[in-house]
């Protein structure tokens, strides 16, 4: 059933018509049914399975659907002054703003966006009720965040009587019905050609690389045209006299490996269209964190302890939840110059207490301050493994009380409330948060695709 490519299957299929669904064994460019112009055409089309499904502009596209009065208008999602965009409509992107672009950038290059703050949760729930749409066409669904996923649909016409194109097409129209929102799929026969072919006609394209015309397709692409390369990459390459896709087909694997290492030897591959990865319905997740920006750049160290242990806590909060704990803690800072600082330290064994977390973490933090300002805080844990409980610390006798009562403050929340028990930190926090609501926390630009199942639906459903 993961097969890439089934050239058995019983399909002539070569034109299929996006609005009517009226297919043909003829290369079409108009429906002869309906006269529509809308015609996916390809010589392939009956024998490729392997998609790649994109939601188009996902946060803006549902505030837009929950809100028509900004339908028609440039929308950024995020968070306020101080923060980043954390997504931005198509009309917005004309302008130049782009997601992960600071917030003041974004406003001066479209000052008449509206901003939306968004909701996680709802993204969420809206994420979580289109994959449940693409596992109802095939188990092997591979998300690669809330809102895009690769679909291998090898073998599911003898399920649903329809090829995977058929298929595709008539999720997509589901999707929008349903949840109001368009996607973009591309359709190929490796992972590769997929992600690229689904960029090619946005937003609610389709579009369609088989083996006939991949290699053409890519052969004039510059470097950066591949996905993975960023622009450090790419221009290492056209350093070295590697320009386009042509250029990368002159070198030899062992030389591109040479000169490059692995990273060379996957472009080499990938510039002949070679992608031999399988669609895998469970991604690991590598990581658990939280950040967030502040409304003004905090320089006094007792502030910014303040803030660490806040990001600790939504940390271990989110771990908990998913019963994880990891042996690598990080401290993430960006200056007020925008320069980002990553700090690790790994432990003697997997941590998931907030407490043992900021504990980790504080003495990271201090060799940081030395007079800079910061305008954002994050916190995270890796090397992920199941908890094996909280043990004792010889050098620090105190650490067993305090993880026994953060446990229990962790059951009186649940019950009662996030605000049920607080440490005296948190309580000095939720003051501030009282008296200056603005903190400019944004959202994430891609949701991990873990984290859905965390996001309980929003009270009231469009």
């Amino acid at each position: 059933m993961s097969s890439h490519f089934d050239i058995n299957l019983p399909s002539s299929l070569i034109s299929l018509c996006r609005d009517c669904g009226a297919g043909s064994t003829d290369l079409l460019s108009r429906c002869p049914k309906c006269e529509s112009g809308r015609i996916i055409s390809h010589s392939e089309l009956g024998h490729l399975s392997i998609a790649h499904v994109d939601c188009d502009a996902f946060y803006c596209s549902v505030e837009k659907r929950d809100n028509p009065e900004i339908r028609d208008k440039p929308v950024i999602v995020g968070g306020g002054q101080r923060g980043v965009v954390s997504a931005a409509c198509y009309h917005a992107r004309i302008y130049g703003v782009r997601s992960a672009m600071p917030m003041f950038k974004a406003l001066k290059l479209c000052p008449d966006a509206v901003v939306v703050r968004g909701s996680m949760e709802k993204y969420a729930y809206e994420g979580r009720r289109i994959r449940d749409m693409m596992k109802a066409l095939t188990p092997l669904v591979e998300p690669l965040s809330i809102d895009e996923a690769f679909l291998d649909l090898s073998g599911t016409q003898r399920l649903h009587g329809l090829t995977p194109v058929e298929s595709l097409m008539k999720l997509q129209s589901r999707i929008l019905k349903d949840v109001g929102v368009t996607v973009s799929v591309g359709l190929s026969y490796n992972k590769f050609l997929a992600k690229t072919a689904s960029d090619l006609d946005k937003p609610h394209g389709f579009a369609v690389l088989g083996r006939s015309d991949a290699q053409t397709f890519l052969l004039d692409k510059p470097v950066g045209f591949i996905f993975g390369i960023g622009p450090a990459f790419a221009a290492k390459l056209m350093k070295g006299g590697l320009h386009t896709i042509a250029d990368v087909r002159k070198i030899s694997d062992k030389e591109m490996a040479k000169r490059f290492g692995e990273p060379g030897l996957r472009l080499a591959r990938l510039a002949r269209a070679e992608d031999f990865r399988k669609v895998k319905p469970r991604a690991e997740r590598k990581s658990v964190s939280a950040e967030t920006t502040f409304n003004t750049d905090i320089s006094d160290k007792d502030d910014l302890k303040d803030k660490l242990w806040q990001v600790c806590l939504k940390t271990a909060d989110r771990a908990k939840a998913k019963n994880l704990a990891g042996r690598t803690v990080t401290l993430k800072l960006k200056t007020s110059r925008f320069k980002s600082i990553t700090r690790r330290r790994t432990l003697a064994q997997p941590v998931q207490l907030a407490d043992t977390i900021f504990r980790a973490l504080e003495p990271l933090l201090e060799a940081e301050l030395k007079g800079s300002s910061y305008r954002l805080i994050g916190a995270g844990i890796s090397s992920l493994s199941a908890p094996i409980g909280d043990s004792a610390d010889l050098l620090d006798p105190q650490a067993s009380k305090r993880g026994q009562a953060e446990r229990a403050s962790d059951i009186a929340r649940e019950k009662f409330g996030r605000d049920a028990i607080v440490t005296g930190r948190g309580f000095r926090l939720n003051q501030a948060r009282n008296k200056q609501t603005s903190e400019a926390t944004s959202l994430p630009t891609k949701i991990n695709p873990q984290d859905i199942e965390s996001h309980t639906p929003p009270k009231k459903t469009p």
